[in-house]
Parts: structure tokens; C-alpha cells; sequence
């Protein structure tokens, strides 16, 4: 560590040995020249010197970044792939010269709507180019695109223009001074750092695309994320002397967390390894166990299994080729004394630097006796508003539940009984739904109770009747009875077996005639989004295994129904509000928060139900106990952070971006209105989830015991309440 330095790097993990492409010297050759066709080569800076020469070009040394990142792949295509990346950086040292310094944030948008015109899927007539990165963008994508399928060319589209657009989110935070919350960080460091477009040439380079069958299943996605995550990472233990203390920028992991946590910035480098070491474990732990049962299940053939191999092993190769060029290249902090030299290396060590980094995941033991959870005060700046019907609400979800089979056990309805009328009565599901929505008629309070407590039931149901058998099998033959209770043509069903299928079948009849044939499709997908989060919850109970904390987050949402209620809210049909609005970054950010924040909650509540009583390790308080190492008090005390950081981030959107995009989609009166509603909905919905878990009886210590044994399994808890019943559109 040099005087310089502001942290020691940290021995990180490195399981897959780094290799180095023969064709290194062609492509360093073919990369300077290529560079200097397209301009790059001394275009002019803002302060009168140039972005790149060609010393400048030559000490980062992208070839050598390519042939260790691609080892296997021919002269031609590595070529190809460093001209990518000599573009990609170049458009990032542009950026932030023409851009970032100044903080033109509208010259910024205009530069990046054009840059998007340049990659037409149907290759075809392109504008002229005006710089640099225009025109290498026509030169790289008429070499790429017409040797890849439609599919590949969509996904890398995507890729490029959340790797382009998103730089906008990190100029405004630049604008403003703000540091992201920890969250918020990793969800958009993943579009603006590159790694998921890196995936894509990735499948370029070893010859081999995912198919698109399945390159939206979960597996796939976590492949891809965790790779993603574990390259930004990376990156941002080199460069955070070059891009915080020299470049003024605010975008780095490490910052974030010292931000966060209030620590030193070797405590934050340390963290930030750590979450960079989970992620490669969740990799691992997801090719390894996720990926054989998807390629079984949806039939994939074995040429498409190789390429998945070969895809997988080649984001590998990626992670081990990036960490050695890091080491090397003169861009970064790297020090030639800190190359890892805190752990064992060499031949024959990997092995040990396995076991020295973890896994801790795996060896927590369940039933922990915890004890009632200390509760701090949970801020929410919401104002708690509840309807008239609370009461006529309460006595419906009793004769709802009753009639499907909840409460009371029948020997001929398999999994009934598995709640008391006792139980269902201190849950008090309706309380939640007239929060809610405190202006619902009876019959929307009554509809939003049925269905919070069949999620809730759903979510007990699973881990009791398959848990303790580790029967996934027959978890995923009943989501599949599941599915053929919504049927999309809102014909007849299969005959129901137990409450499961018989409350869904009624739920289903009473909510999907107010769709149309689009929405009743994405409402659907939507309650298997949730119903597959109950798989993932399984899975992972199986392994004895504590989540990975950033797939932990990003599968919360599922198995809390978010998706699902999302959709709930689009049952008007009014249409005011773009469907366009709502894909928007800064509304799913929004959202994002809000469910967070509410599932963090039942997190802090639930913390004892779940681990003591009910031997569950899927808790953001474990987690975050885990990750730390830390006791309870001060997992909880940091869980609670979260929920205020990320109430914080809803209130900035609410305030500050959402005006802006009403007026970037030139939204009319009624639809700003429509959408100043859902935001106040969003608000109703956070403020009612935390006043029902203070009220209801589900989560008291007097009141906690195992549920009955309907089937050799265990037991899970945790409230799944609905988002706002509609979403303006």
C-alpha cells in the first residue's frame, strides 16, 4: 500500500485461474489503429488538452484486458471484442470530460439520445455520425449484429442503453452531492457499469448464445447479475482513489458503504470484498443447483445446455482475466505488493483461499433461541388513514377463509386447517386492506383481505406440507395445479384440492373479468412471479443455507407479492398514465422503495416467529447478522436504516424526478394527476403495513407456535400484503 492509497486492497477471492489469449498482440495493434480511425485518438477535452492519446490508450491496455477476460476465443472476434471495450471506456472518459465536470445534465441527455440510433435491431440505415462514439458504434455493430440472432441483438440493445442512459442517474448525484444508499447502488451500478452488456459479448466470444427460451428465467438472471456485481465490484476496490479522490465522483461501492455505515474506508473496502465474495458463491451455488433442474424442466437440448456451459464458463474466464488486468493496468490502484499476498497463492492454494473467504451461508443451525425482538422506533412519514369497513371486512375474511378450508381441517381437503379461527381472527388481514385503501368500497376491502390472506397462507403452506420432506418436486407439480387455476380465456378450472386451489379459483373469478386479455396475462404472471418466490424460498431452506444478501433483496420482492400487487393496481381501465411512465426508471425505483421498506418491516417483526419458532434462516435480520457478523440489536438497528434510507430515496423520486418525467412523456393534467395519486397510494400502502404489524397478533410472543404438521415439512411466516388496489393508467 503506497501513501497515496486510502485503503489496503483486501485478499480476495479468486477460484477460476486467470488465462491469456495468444492473439494479445494483434488485438493491442488492431485496437490502436482502430481507435485512431474513429477519432478517439486526441479529441480535444473541455480544458483545452485531450481525452486519449496514444500513450494514454496504450498504459490501459484494453487488449490485454480482452485476452485475459476471453482466452479461448480467435484473432478476429478478440479483436472485434477489444474494439468494444477501447469504445466503452473511451465513452465513459468523454462522458465525464464533456458532462460529469460540467454538469450539463440536458447537453448530456441530448448526446445520449442520439448515441441509441446507432444500433437499429433490423440493421438497418443509421444516421451520419458526428464523434467518435457514433462512429464506432456503426463500425462495432455492423460487425456484431449480423452474426448474432434477433434475440442476442435485443438483450445487448438493452444492455447498451442502460449502460448509456443510466450515466444520467449518476450525473444528477454528482449534481446534488448525494452518495446512493446501498440498495439503490447495486440495482444501478449493474446498468451504468457495462457488466451485463460485457455478458452479452461474452456469448459473441465463446461462440454460443443462451437461448432465449430461458434467458429470462431466474437462473439466467442471477448468472448474469452476479457477474455483473462481482466486475463492479471489483472495480470499485481498484478505482476508488481515481474516481473519488481525484475525479470527484460519487458513484463507488466503497463510499457508499462508509456513507452507510458511518465506518472507515478500510472497514468499507473490506465489506465491499465481502458482498463481491457472496455474489461469486451465489454464482456457483446457482449454476451448480438451479441450472440442471431449468435445462430438465423446460427441455432444453443438449447443444442449448453447452451453450449455457459454455456462457457460464465463459463469464467465469471473465472474473478471473478482469481481476488480473486490474492488477496490471496503470488506470487502477494495484499496487504489485497488494496483489493478494494477505492469503495464500499460487499453485495449489486455491482450495485454501476458498475456505479461508467462507462459506458462512450454510453453517447457521435453525430453532436459534432469539427471544423477543427490541423494536426501535420505525419512522414512516406517512400519515395512517383507514376506511369504514375494517369491521364488515373482518367478518368476510372469517367466513371467506372457513369456506375455503383455512380454518377448519378436513381430512378430505388436503392442507386445510392449517390456521386456527383463533389465528385468522388475530391477524386482522382487514385492518391491512383498509389502510390500504382507505376509500375502497366494501367490496374492494373485501377482495383485498381474500387475497393478503391467501398469500399469507401460500407462504405458511409451502415450507408445512413440503419443507421438512425437501419434496421440491411436489412443490413444483402444485404450482403448476396453481397455474391452471387462471385460466387466461376464464374458462373452467380443474377440480380445486384444498384451500390453496379452491381460494385461488374463487380469487381468480373475481379479479380477472375486470382485465382485459393483456392485463389478465401480466396479472397472471405476476401471481407465478410469487408462487416461484415460494420454490426459491424452499430451495434455499433446503441447503440450510442464509441468502446471499443482494439476491435475498431482489427475491424478497417476489415472495412478498410485489409483482403481483403491482398488477392488482392496474385494474382500472382508465389508462391515463403511459404504460411507458411506469417502466421508467425513476417510478420502479419508487416502488422499489416502498416494498423494501415493507418487507424489511416484516423482517424486524417477524424475526422471532421465524427463527426461533419456526427454524427459518430467510430473515433480512439474520442476513444482515450473518454479512456483518454482528449481534441481533445491531442487525435490527441496521435493517431499520435501510427502511429509512429507502423511504428517503421514495420521497426524493416523489419530488424531484417524477416531475420530470411527466414532463419528458408531455403528460396531460388528468394523467399528472392520475400519477400524483399513485404516489399518495404508494404512501397509504407503506404507512398500513406498518401500523397492521404493530396491531396484529401474528407476530406477539404470546401468541407464537409452530403451525400443524399438514405434511412432513416445515413452517414459514410473513405477511404478504397487497400494493395500492389500482394503478392509474
Amino acid at each position: 500500500m503506497s501513501s497515496d492509497d486510502p485503503f489496503a486492497l483486501p485478499v480476495f477471492y479468486l477460484p477460476y485461474p486467470a488465462r491469456l489469449n495468444p492473439h494479445l498482440e494483434g488485438a493491442r495493434t488492431h485496437a490502436r489503429i482502430w481507435a485512431k480511425e474513429m477519432g478517439m485518438l486526441d479529441a480535444p477535452a473541455a480544458d483545452g488538452g485531450v481525452i486519449w492519446d496514444e500513450a494514454e490508450l496504450e498504459r490501459h491496455d484494453y487488449g490485454l484486458l480482452c485476452a485475459y477476460t476471453h482466452p479461448d476465443c480467435g484473432a478476429e472476434a478478440l479483436e472485434l471484442i477489444t474494439d468494444w471495450y477501447v469504445w466503452v471506456f473511451f465513452f465513459d472518459d468523454h462522458f465525464l470530460d464533456a458532462f460529469k465536470r460540467t454538469r450539463d445534465t440536458a447537453g448530456a441527455k441530448a448526446y445520449l439520445d442520439r448515441i441509441m440510433l446507432f444500433m437499429p435491431l433490423d440493421l438497418g440505415e443509421v444516421p451520419e455520425p458526428t464523434n467518435p462514439v457514433e462512429r464506432g458504434l456503426v463500425d462495432l455493430w455492423s460487425r456484431t449484429a449480423p452474426a448474432m440472432s434477433p434475440g442476442w441483438r435485443r438483450r445487448f440493445s438493452v444492455s447498451t442503453e442502460g449502460l448509456l442512459m443510466e450515466s444520467l442517474w449518476e450525473l444528477a448525484n454528482i449534481a446534488t452531492d448525494r452518495v446512493a444508499n446501498p440498495i439503490e447502488y447495486i440495482a444501478m451500478r449493474r446498468k451504468v457499469g457495462g457488466a451485463p452488456w460485457s455478458a452479452g459479448l461474452v456469448e459473441y466470444a465463446v461462440g454460443a448464445e443462451v437461448p432465449d427460451a430461458i434467458a429470462a428465467e431466474r437462473p439466467l438472471r442471477v448468472l448474469r447479475d452476479t457477474f455483473a456485481d462481482g466486475v463492479h465490484l471489483r472495480n470499485d476496490l481498484f478505482s476508488y482513489r481515481r474516481e473519488v479522490a481525484e475525479e470527484g465522483e460519487n458513484a463507488n461501492a466503497v463510499l457508499v458503504f462508509e456513507r452507510f455505515l458511518g465506518c472507515s474506508t478500510q472497514r468499507a473496502a473490506e465489506l465491499v470484498n465481502d458482498i463481491l465474495t457472496s455474489r461469486l458463491h451465489q454464482f456457483e451455488n446457482t449454476a451448480l443447483t438451479e441450472m440442471p433442474p431449468l435445462c430438465a424442466e423446460r427441455g432444453v437440448t443438449p447443444p442449448e445446455q453447452l451453450a449455457v456451459a459454455l456462457y457460464a464458463k465463459g463469464l467465469q474466464d471473465w472474473q478471473a482475466g478482469g481481476h488480473e488486468w486490474h492488477m496490471r493496468s496503470s488506470r487502477y490502484m494495484n499496487d504489485a505488493a497488494e496483489r493478494v499476498l494477505g492469503g495464500p497463492n499460487g499453485l495449489g492454494t486455491s482450495a485454501a483461499r476458498v475456505a479461508a473467504s467462507g462459506p458462512r451461508q450454510h453453517a447457521r443451525a435453525p430453532f436459534r433461541k432469539v427471544g423477543p425482538t427490541r423494536l426501535p422506533e420505525i419512522r414512516v412519514p406517512f400519515e395512517l388513514k383507514l376506511g369504514p369497513h375494517t369491521d364488515a371486512g373482518r367478518r368476510h375474511c372469517c367466513e371467506w377463509t372457513e369456506r375455503v378450508g383455512m380454518t377448519v381441517r378436513d381430512p378430505l381437503r388436503p392442507g386445510s386447517g392449517l390456521w386456527t379461527p383463533e389465528q385468522l381472527a388475530s391477524f386482522d388481514f382487514p385492518l391491512c386492506a383498509s389502510g390500504i385503501d382507505p376509500d375502497g368500497t366494501l367490496e374492494e376491502i373485501e377482495l383485498s383481505s381474500d387475497w393478503l390472506a391467501w398469500g399469507t397462507y401460500g407462504d405458511d403452506y409451502y415450507p408445512s406440507v413440503f419443507g421438512r420432506s425437501r419434496n421440491l418436486a411436489a412443490a413444483v407439480a402444485q404450482n403448476r395445479r396453481l397455474q391452471r387455476c387462471m385460466p387466461l380465456d376464464l374458462g373452467p378450472v380443474p377440480e380445486a384440492v384444498g384451500p390453496l386451489e379452491t381460494g385461488l379459483a374463487d380469487l381468480w373469478s373475481r379479479t380477472a373479468p375486470a382485465l382485459d386479455e393483456t392485463g389478465r396475462a401480466e396479472f397472471r404472471r405476476a401471481v407465478e412471479t410469487m408462487i416461484e418466490g415460494w420454490l426459491w424460498e424452499l430451495h434455499t431452506a433446503a441447503q440450510n443455507r442464509v441468502p446471499d444478501p443482494v439476491d435475498y433483496v431482489e427475491m424478497r420482492r417476489a415472495t412478498f407479492g410485489s409483482d403481483m400487487t403491482m398488477s392488482l393496481a392496474r385494474l382500472t381501465t382508465g389508462r391515463l398514465v403511459p404504460d411507458e411512465v411506469f417502466a421508467s426508471r425513476p417510478v420502479r425505483e419508487m416502488e422499489d422503495g416502498a416494498v423494501d421498506a415493507a418487507c424489511f418491516i416484516n423482517d424486524v417483526f417477524s424475526y422471532q416467529k421465524e427463527i426461533e419458532v419456526e427454524g427459518e434462516l430467510i430473515n433480512g435480520v439474520a442476513v444482515i447478522e450473518e454479512f456483518l457478523e454482528c449481534p441481533k440489536d445491531e442487525a435490527v438497528a441496521v435493517l431499520c436504516d435501510l427502511i429509512r434510507v429507502r423511504l428517503e430515496q421514495f420521497e426524493l423520486i416523489a419530488g424531484t424526478e417524477l416531475p420530470a418525467v411527466a414532463d419528458e412523456f408531455e403528460l396531460e393534467a388528468g394523467a399528472r394527476e392520475a400519477l400524483d395519486a399513485y404516489v399518495e397510494e404508494l404512501r397509504n400502502w407503506v404507512a398500513a403495513i406498518l401500523n397492521w404489524h404493530v396491531e396484529t397478533g401474528r407476530y406477539r410472543e404470546e401468541e407464537l407456535r409452530p403451525l400443524p404438521d399438514l405434511g412432513p415439512g416445515t413452517v414459514s411466516s410473513g405477511a404478504r400484503p397487497p400494493l395500492p388496489r389500482q394503478r392509474p393508467r
